[in-house]
């Protein structure tokens, strides 16, 4: 029965997030989607020259640069510090895209490296206990539940400072690198600019409800096993 409240409870606190903070997934895929800023920033260097622009500016030129036509994910992997740059040339918020994974490169190593080896974790003990679950060989589960809800927690606050940190600053290195290279005027500057605020007023709050629900949902199974 516990089981049963529990995953009611999980379910409700995700369903009041997401009346609260009001997010409108076809509102930010029309801002993401604005022609006439793509055709403006057509004109703009190279995916890989504005990473290497921006990591110049951050005073981090020691990072590996790749770009990957046939990957919709722009990324930073700490364990190659490698910045994979997506497919996202003719889409204007390719800048704040790319100053996003830089400034991941200028985080807290700490940080970072406990993100990584810490999510692996995470995720091996959540397959592990649901496995020795499934078949029994757990019998009593509910130390290894509430385990799975503080690591959760652990988990969804580091990834959260990290991505909310670059979300928040992207915006203002894009910025400074449109204005500093004149590479457009300072009208289309504040046009592209403003869509940034747009986006990062609802993208900052999915990404993180999003980061949320993955641990809530493994909750939610581990729950289901439990019952089972």
């Amino acid at each position: 029965m516990e089981y049963i409240f529990l995953i009611f409870i999980c379910l409700l606190f995700l369903i009041v997030l997401w009346f609260i903070l009001e997010l409108n997934i076809k509102k930010l895929k029309q801002i993401g989607e604005d022609k006439q800023l793509d055709s403006l920033t057509k004109d703009f260097p190279e995916n890989i020259d504005v990473c290497k622009s921006i990591l110049k500016r951050l005073g981090n030129d020691k990072v590996n640069i790749k770009e990957d036509k046939e990957s919709k994910t722009s990324l930073y992997v700490i364990v190659t510090n490698t910045i994979t740059i997506a497919n996202i040339r003719d889409s204007y918020t390719r800048i704040q895209t790319v100053a996003h994974e830089c400034i991941h490169s200028v985080q807290s190593k700490k940080m970072l490296w406990f993100n990584f080896v810490y999510t692996n974790i995470y995720m091996a003990y959540f397959l592990i206990v649901s496995i020795l679950t499934l078949f029994n060989i757990i019998k009593n589960p509910q130390i290894f539940l509430y385990i799975l809800i503080v690591m959760g927690m652990v988990q969804y606050f580091i990834r959260s400072m990290l991505e909310t940190e670059a979300m928040t600053k992207a915006r203002y290195v894009a910025k400074e690198y449109l204005e500093e290279n004149n590479i457009c005027s300072k009208e289309n500057v504040n046009k592209i600019v403003s869509r940034y605020d747009e986006l990062n007023n609802i993208g900052i709050k999915l990404v993180n409800l999003d980061m949320f629900a993955k641990n809530i949902l493994n909750v939610i199974v581990y729950s289901v096993i439990c019952i089972l």
